[in-house]
């Protein structure tokens, strides 16, 4: 499964599939970036992950094969 990931790149922000070399795009805004990538990963049925500026995970949004999903608690 190849996620999308939400990156800063050379002071912009972009996005970026996991395992290309290259950025799909960038932005001047990671709200931008967010908005444009949200639906490559609805499209791929994959997990959308967002990284802060100094590379930490800050959020993540699966949009398809969830490979934890939550239990119910019934």
């Amino acid at each position: 499964m190849e996620r999308v990931h939400v990156v800063t790149h050379n002071g912009a922000w972009a996005y970026r599939i996991e395992g290309n070399t290259r950025v799909s795009a960038t932005f001047d805004t990671q709200s931008a970036a967010i908005a444009a990538a949200k639906p490559v990963a609805v499209n791929r049925q994959t997990e959308l992950v967002i990284h802060r500026p100094n590379g930490q995970i800050r959020d993540a949004e699966s949009y398809g094969h969830d490979p934890c999903p939550p239990r119910d608690k019934d």
